[in-house]
């Protein structure tokens, strides 16, 4: 092989690497991170935030299918991490919950095809979550986004 090839190999591995990554479908540890969004300066008119977005809480979700548990924490938070109990457990984004750790509640107590679904009686506002790419770009500070994905 060229020189020439071996540098357009490299860059479409890399190129799908970064692909995987912001798609946050692969993780080292299994876990599944909900990326959540703040609409500061207005509100929300469905999925769309009349103010401006604001990166919220990484919530992360490690789903344990032998025992029937679901570990769950804020990536960065002193807080300490909650577990869900009486679990059914399909994948590590499509789980639901029946025991919450009253200590340390959990946002939901139910993911369905990788979104997190609220709890029931929970307000409809509790969270709005954006993809992994989009939350980073909010987190540095990048402008014009309004509308989150769920």
């Amino acid at each position: 092989m060229s020189g020439k090839a071996w540098l357009l190999l490299l860059f479409i591995v890399v190129a799908m690497g970064a692909i995987i990554w912001a798609s946050d479908r692969i993780t080292l540890e299994g876990e599944r991170t909900v990326y959540t969004v703040n609409c500061v300066g207005g509100g929300w008119q469905g999925l769309v935030c009349n103010g401006h977005l604001e990166a919220g809480a990484r919530y992360r979700f490690r789903a344990s299918k032998s025992r029937g548990e679901v570990h769950h924490w804020i990536a960065g938070s002193a807080e300490r991490s909650g577990k869900m109990t009486d679990c059914a457990v399909r994948n590590r984004g499509s789980w639901s919950c029946k025991t919450a750790d009253s200590a340390t509640p959990a946002i939901a107590q139910a993911m369905v095809a990788d979104r997190l679904v609220p709890s029931p009686g929970a307000p409809a506002t509790t969270f709005h979550a954006v993809a992994k790419w989009k939350w980073w770009a909010l987190h540095w500070g990048l402008p014009g986004f309004l509308r989150v994905d769920y």
